[in-house]
């Protein structure tokens, strides 16, 4: 594959994954920390202890397309088929983080394309729509990115 999707759409050159961040564990948890201290909470009650390790941790698997990318994901698994039928996946459970304010974005993807010789997988269809979920979003960017992502892909 001779291309990536950045962020921005399509990019000639591999796009790398997101370089380690200059922020430690320990930092983000102490940020957690601060957050419920200013919520009025005390992060020391049994309940809220270990709520600093919990939420870091999620805020990482709910960003983790980041660490991804499009040959990973792929695996080589672009196949030529003389077909001209459209393919589409309907109901795809799509969820990712609003941008503006780190909160859930949930609903559904229909994905749909016409083959132009080359096909792939319909779960790496579903694969696609998650990767690009797992990162901060809008839903427009998000929409553009899995277009683009197939149309860089497979010509349709």
């Amino acid at each position: 594959m001779n291309f990536s999707i950045s962020p921005d759409g399509i990019d000639a050159k591999p796009t790398p994954n997101r370089p380690p961040s200059p922020v430690s564990e320990a930092q983000m948890q102490q940020a957690v920390r601060t957050l419920l201290l200013g919520m009025g909470e005390d992060p020391d009650r049994e309940g809220l202890r270990d709520t600093p390790k919990r939420m870091v941790k999620a805020l990482r698997f709910l960003t983790s397309g980041y660490q991804q990318s499009l040959d990973e994901l792929l695996n080589g698994a672009i196949f030529e088929e003389n077909t001209n039928e459209m393919v589409l996946v309907r109901d795809i459970d799509l969820f990712s983080s609003c941008e503006h304010h780190i909160l859930p974005i949930l609903g559904r993807a229909h994905v749909a394309y016409i083959p132009n010789g080359k096909v792939i997988g319909l779960s790496k269809i579903a694969r696609i729509c998650e990767m690009y979920g797992r990162r901060l979003q809008v839903q427009e960017r998000l929409t553009q990115q899995i277009a683009d992502a197939l149309q860089g892909l497979l010509k349709p």
